[in-house]
């Protein structure tokens, strides 16, 4: 029977776990340079939020 390669698991570990954190950087760069562009459309946003538009259930 042969013996399981701990330090391949280790590496194939490594590996995924910094090519994940490299795709999380891009696409975080990717949605600053994008959000630069669309300032005008965050107030939209902000208007539209849930928190604005509930009464106070104290008044």
């Amino acid at each position: 029977m042969a013996t399981p390669n701990y330090g391949y698991e280790k590496r194939q570990k490594e590996l995924a776990k910094k090519r994940k954190k490299e795709d999380k950087l891009k696409e975080k760069n990717e949605r600053k340079s994008q959000g630069t562009s669309e300032t005008s459309d965050t107030p939209d946003q902000d208007a539209t939020s849930p928190s604005g538009s509930q009464p106070d259930p104290l008044a």
